[in-house]
């Protein structure tokens, strides 16, 4: 037995003004049920909430600010259940609805109960549809597209195989709708820095991914130790295909042997950095080499406007990025504290700006 998560972008189920495509949903839901009778266990990660609430109010074009988007995915959350509820009772299953926010993985007990409620919903044989809770998320802590999300529900049950269905065949080596010469990425090694790959951005003005956020996705189940595969969403029988392995479908990104946290996941990957803090090399050293905190003595320049909690990334003296982690004290106290020995601070001054157990080290 097998535990897949699948992800469905907004462009693989809605049309251009955000109808949803029920053919479409029915023929994914046919697949799921197919792998269910298989054996295997099924999380449906569903975008297409903010198109609905466009096509319910029939407007012409997507809206871009935050409480118009969030009022649309109110409207539209509902008619999108209501669809996968439908398209999966004809085939005798069960949909439950999930949405999260990105608090659920950040804090321990939140991820704990998050996990006990998908894998209790998978025991008792329902198929979770998952989906970020866009009508209370906000722009500064959001998952931003649900491929992130996706990867990280694959964390969270400990998936087998996160297939992330899009528009095009896989990952290629450029944007095969510009680029006539571009060629499809069968496979992607886990010690590949995948995030080199030129990637572009959203493919479609219904959603908010694109291929630059499957690469991240790709990368984040990776770390987490689950196979990934990027596939073109009305190929015939393309899940069961990617879960059987027995046909070469897409790009399948291999899985790392270790299994990051999922904290740090969140930092690494699905957190917009909001400023940075540049060190020495010293500093470097001991991050790289001694898994230590980041003491504010090796600091020699910290930039943005940002507030304790924030994403930061840590960058040598020569501009690369090398570790994220999250700031220990907002911008203006970490300025003052720069350069300064832990026995030179203030009292009420944090002694590290970057707890170890905040921080990541990025892959070069």
């Amino acid at each position: 037995m097998s535990r897949v998560i699948v992800k469905v972008g907004s462009s693989s189920i809605t049309g251009v003004l955000g109808q949803l495509d029920t053919a479409m949903v029915q023929q994914l839901c046919a697949q799921v049920t197919a792998l269910r009778s298989d054996g295997h266990q099924v999380v449906v990660v569903s975008s297409g909430a903010v198109s609905a609430g466009v096509a319910a109010l029939g407007l012409r074009s997507r809206p871009t600010d935050l409480p118009t988007l969030q009022a649309l995915a109110a409207l539209g959350q509902p008619r999108i259940m209501e669809t996968w509820i439908g398209a999966l009772a004809r085939h005798g299953l069960v949909a439950a609805q999930v949405l999260l926010v990105p608090h659920d993985f950040v804090n321990r007990s939140q991820y704990l109960h998050a996990r006990q409620t998908l894998v209790r919903l998978l025991e008792l044989g329902c198929v979770p549809v998952v989906n970020e809770n866009d009508a209370v998320a906000t722009d500064e802590l959001r998952f931003g597209d649900n491929d992130r999300l996706a990867a990280l529900v694959a964390h969270l049950v400990s998936a087998d195989v996160l297939v992330l269905l899009t528009d095009l065949d896989g990952l290629y080596t450029a944007d095969p709708r510009r680029d006539g010469s571009a060629e499809l990425i069968a496979r992607v090694a886990a010690d590949d820095p995948m995030l080199g790959v030129v990637a572009g951005g959203t493919g479609s003005a219904r959603g908010s991914g694109g291929m630059a956020s499957k690469l991240t996705a790709a990368r984040i189940a990776s770390w987490s130790g689950v196979r990934a595969v990027i596939a073109r969403a009305d190929r015939p029988n393309v899940i069961a295909d990617v879960v059987s392995e027995g046909v070469e479908v897409g790009t399948t990104f291999a899985a790392n042997r270790r299994r990051m946290p999922a904290r740090k996941l969140w930092i690494a990957f699905a957190s917009a950095p909001m400023g940075r803090l540049v060190v020495d090399e010293g500093a470097r050293t001991a991050l790289v080499d001694r898994g230590t905190s980041l003491l504010p003595a090796g600091i020699v320049d910290v930039v943005g406007d940002f507030d304790e909690g924030d994403t930061l990334d840590v960058v040598s003296r020569d501009g690369e990025v090398f570790a994220r982690g999250m700031a220990a004290a907002d911008a203006p106290v970490l300025r003052r504290a720069a350069g300064r020995r832990t026995r030179d601070l203030p009292p009420d001054v944090a002694h590290e700006a970057i707890h170890r157990d905040d921080l990541v080290l990025l892959p070069s």
